[in-house]
């Protein structure tokens, strides 16, 4: 293996970081990284991203709330359902509307039909009518909703008169409907009723008596049908709807408790993380370097001044101080950004970075450009900084998780930007909804994975880089 600096460039870098299975793996999670990053920035750009996040939960409303990712299924060995959308405003397979009018009387009867199929072994977690008309006035449309089971068992859900043009009827969570459901099944089976049985289970579920007492029922697989029959006063006037029955898996991330798809903060989350930790860990080496290099080389009482600064930086609280900046004013990421770097420039990597320079400067070529008239600044930058930049790259590149993290752990605490789709601010969201409580792991594993991989990732990097600028780490 070639010694330390006996190859320059980039492909030089990469040859020796690939004789190292630890570089190896660094290198490969790095390229998921970048390649995840780039996608987002492509596919989702930074104004549209801000956007979808920070969206009315209107913008999602056909997406379900706080659905588990799809691959669930592999663990938990049952076919979840996913969500069903039908909308009479759309010409698509399972629905279809027919308009009569009513002789002599100046009204319409609007009848729209939904068929789907559902094989599924759960039900689903909610079920939702959304109207569309443009009656006025006192003038509403009369609705009546009729269900039919696969079993061919058909059920009037509700009669009433819309509220609004744009009314929306919450099915699954309906007084009426559960009180209609429980008289229709009651007048079948006469038995105490169970206070475990919803609307969901009566639609969807296969109904006895036993079922009815326990509040447990098996899923009735099949076909479905939603009749909408509605009544309106004018020939002027029209009405569509939309059923949505959602399911309790979404996507290949979930959704959160707004409806939101988590893939936008895991994709977006990867530029942001890499980003931030980079360029914090980047200028703060570079300029610690610079000050340590001035320090050591000039001594007297401008290395005086400096390690008294330093190490008063080194006293001062770094993050209690960073948190009560976030807290009184509301900054933005690059701000925070800048705030760290400005809290870090003068941090315990100057001293070690000094404890090289003056050793340096005792080297014979030091001397020799001194005696042949090499000023400061060319005996700094073409002489000191190259010797000791191959010991503090692998620091640097170890530093960047902190700072990931640092982000992270700021928007975890509510203190970073409010409007960035971050995994920290994920990892907020779901703390602040009782994610665990409430069993969905998804909504915690899913930031806290991304964020230790590109731990993994960077000290993988940096354990392979200290090896292979350091001789006694290579030769153990």
């Amino acid at each position: 293996m070639s010694a330390p600096g006996a190859e320059y460039g980039l492909k030089g870098v990469v040859r020796e970081l690939l004789s190292y299975k630890s570089g190896i793996v660094g290198l490969a999670i790095l390229a998921l990284l970048v390649a995840i990053s780039v996608y987002a920035i492509v596919a989702i750009p930074y104004e549209e991203a801000i956007r979808l996040w920070r969206g009315q939960e209107a913008m999602w409303i056909d997406n379900p709330r706080t659905a588990a990712p799809e691959w669930v299924e592999i663990f938990v060995g049952k076919k979840l359902p996913r969500t069903i959308r039908l909308d009479s405003r759309v010409r698509e397979t399972g629905v279809s509307k027919t308009v009569i009018d009513l002789p002599g009387t100046g009204m319409r009867k609007v009848l729209i039909e939904y068929r789907f199929r559902f094989d599924y072994d759960e039900p689903p977690s909610e079920l939702n009518i959304f109207f569309f008309s443009n009656y006025t006035g006192s003038s509403a449309p009369l609705v009546r909703l009729v269900w039919r089971k696969p079993s061919g068992e058909e059920i009037e859900l509700l009669r009433y008169g819309l509220r609004a043009p744009d009314d929306k009827l919450y099915v699954s969570i309906s007084d009426a409907v559960l009180s209609n459901l429980v008289s229709y099944y009651v007048s079948k089976y006469p038995v105490n009723v169970s206070e475990r049985v919803t609307v969901l289970k009566l639609l969807f579920g296969k109904v006895t008596g036993k079922s009815l007492e326990s509040g447990d029922f098996e899923v009735e697989k099949g076909d479905y049908k939603l009749t909408v029959e509605a009544t309106v006063f004018s020939k002027d006037v029209d009405l569509d709807a939309k059923l949505v029955v959602y399911g309790t898996v979404h996507g290949i991330a979930g959704t959160d408790h707004l409806r939101r798809p988590l893939e936008i903060p895991l994709i977006w989350g990867a530029p942001i993380a890499l980003a931030f930790g980079l360029t914090a860990s980047l200028v703060t080496t570079f300029l610690q370097m610079i000050i340590a290099v001035i320090s050591g080389w000039y001594g007297g009482w401008v290395d005086s001044l400096i390690q008294r600064v330093t190490e008063l930086y080194m006293v001062i609280p770094f993050l209690p101080f960073l948190m009560l900046i976030s807290t009184f004013y509301k900054i933005d990421i690059w701000i925070l950004l800048a705030v760290v770097i400005i809290l870090s420039i003068f941090g315990g990597g100057i001293k070690g970075t000094r404890a090289l320079v003056m050793q340096l400067k005792e080297y014979p070529y030091i001397e020799a450009a001194k005696a042949y008239g090499a000023s400061d600044f060319r005996i700094i930058f073409f002489y000191i900084i190259p010797k000791i930049l191959p010991p503090v790259v692998p620091g640097l590149v170890g530093a960047v998780p902190g700072y990931v993290f640092l982000e992270a752990g700021l928007a975890f605490l509510g203190l970073g930007d409010p409007f960035l789709p971050t995994w920290g601010k994920v990892i907020n969201e779901a703390y602040s909804n009782g994610a665990l409580y409430r069993g969905l792991y998804y909504w915690v594993v899913e930031p806290a994975a991304m964020l230790m991989l590109t731990a993994f990732a960077f000290a993988f990097l940096g354990f392979a880089l200290d090896k292979i600028v350091n001789p006694r780490l290579r030769e153990l």
